[in-house]
């Protein structure tokens, strides 16, 4: 019995792929062009809100996305899209100051922070809202898995 249970668990080994190898270095380059490919997917993912482009903002939000509100409330990807088709002020697509792109996991993660202006629906002033959102391949798609938001001083116009 013990031989039949180390066969089965060498075959199971050798036919199943193996992921775990650590992310490879990139160059410096190689970063810039993950940047690069971030804010030209941000720039993407403000054309599908203004287009109302449902099935495209599907694919670019991760299934487990979540966003933290500047009240700590907490959304998912379906509220998110409905907050966004709505026309709510979203991060993911404001416009931004200070924006940094850092790539993580050798390519396969990156997280954006910034500060964008953004004015409140409770009462209508602009804000400076500090957020981070983090982005994560899927196949050879990105996708933001996850964001969040601080509201920071009042902004004068």
């Amino acid at each position: 019995m013990r031989f039949v249970t180390a066969i089965f668990l060498a075959s199971a080994l050798i036919a199943t792929p193996v992921f775990a190898h650590p992310p490879s270095n990139l160059t410096m380059q190689g970063q810039q062009g993950i940047a690069e490919d971030i804010a030209i997917f941000r720039k993407a993912l403000a054309a599908a809100i203004e287009k109302k482009d449902v099935l495209a903002l599907r694919k670019m939000y991760a299934d487990g996305f979540t966003h933290t509100h500047t009240s700590s409330k907490m959304d998912g990807k379906d509220a998110r899209i409905v907050s966004a088709l709505a026309g709510e002020p979203v991060i993911e697509a404001a416009p931004v100051e200070e924006l940094a792109i850092k790539v993580y996991a050798g390519g396969w993660a990156a997280v954006a922070t910034g500060i964008s202006p953004i004015k409140s629906m409770a009462d209508g002033k602009t804000y400076a809202v500090h957020w981070t959102v983090t982005y994560a391949k899927s196949g050879e798609d990105w996708q933001i898995v996850a964001s969040h938001a601080t509201r920071g001083k009042e902004m004068t116009q």
